[in-house]
């Protein structure tokens, strides 16, 4: 499990880092080497480490490794093809979390990160209709019973095409620099990162390698099927380049606006699943 681990947070953090060098080369810039990301984790590793006065010094310690930690369930859950409403009960702790981090540091920018974490959640949580979706479908919620009704009938991507265009704007709604990342938007700095610097920061790049990889892997091992491994990162690759174009060839919503987008995709996903119960 620590091979894995590590393995996770390396590669998620490498395709961080391909995000940003695809969405440079769209923009024709030369942009960042693709082992930025990785670069920076490490950096701030040996950097000075420090808790800011105005911050809650348990609490802005603390959500660094709730934060680690909660991603290292949700790597274990999927790799033991747990339950899916798990793995979205730990995503959406996430925001919790995010909204810890902004408090914590008594920062104004990181406290306009916090809240922007909840305005955002408001709007991501109607996306999870799409489990219902796939539990119509394969009568489980399990991802190792899910990936068995796909060896079986082929893959949830072609079956039910809108869950699992719900599913990736979840997933560009967590990517840098996309039309919906109103928590770390450019006016607040770093978001409710900013003031985490030194051993904290790294904690929390460590942090978005896991949540890269853990959303990803998801993905295809719930709408594509298992996979042998090497062909899972090729998938997860290919998967980020689509993602990066969205994020180089789309503006950065306000967050009210990004609310309105996704609420009304998750509107048309109760429609879509309210259809597929009919006519099952």
């Amino acid at each position: 499990m620590i091979a894995q681990l590590l393995f996770a947070v390396f590669f998620g953090l490498l395709l961080l880092g391909i995000h940003r060098k695809v969405i440079a080369r769209i923009q024709r810039r030369p942009g960042p080497p693709v082992w930025q990301e990785i670069l920076h984790m490490l950096k701030f590793s040996f950097k000075t480490t420090w808790v800011p006065k105005t911050a809650s010094a348990i609490l802005f310690v603390g959500v660094v490794l709730v934060a680690i930690g909660i991603w290292t369930a949700a790597l274990f859950v999927v790799l033991s093809g747990g339950s899916l409403l798990i793995l979205f009960a730990i995503y959406m702790l996430h925001k919790i979390v995010e909204h810890g981090f902004g408090l914590s540091s008594g920062s104004p920018y990181g406290k306009f990160g916090g809240v922007r974490s909840v305005i955002s959640a408001a709007s991501e949580i109607p996306l999870f209709v799409s489990v219902a979706a796939i539990a119509i479908f394969t009568h489980s919620l399990l991802i190792s019973d899910i990936i068995a009704y796909q060896a079986l009938n082929g893959p949830l991507l072609f079956t039910i095409p809108l869950a699992a265009v719900a599913m990736y704007v979840v997933l560009l709604s967590k990517m840098p620099f996309g039309p919906f990342s109103i928590v770390e938007s450019k006016e607040l700095v770093s978001g409710y990162k900013t003031e985490h610097f030194g051993l904290w920061r790294a904690g929390l790049e460590v942090c978005n390698g896991l949540k890269t990889y853990v959303l990803l892997l998801t993905f295809i091992l719930v709408f594509i099927g298992g996979l042998p491994i090497w062909l899972i990162l090729i998938v997860m690759v290919l998967i980020l380049v689509t993602l990066s174009f969205v994020c180089a060839l789309s503006p950065m919503l306000s967050p009210y606006d990004s609310v309105t987008v996704q609420t009304l995709i998750a509107g048309i996903m109760v429609a879509y699943v309210a259809l597929l119960g009919v006519m099952s």
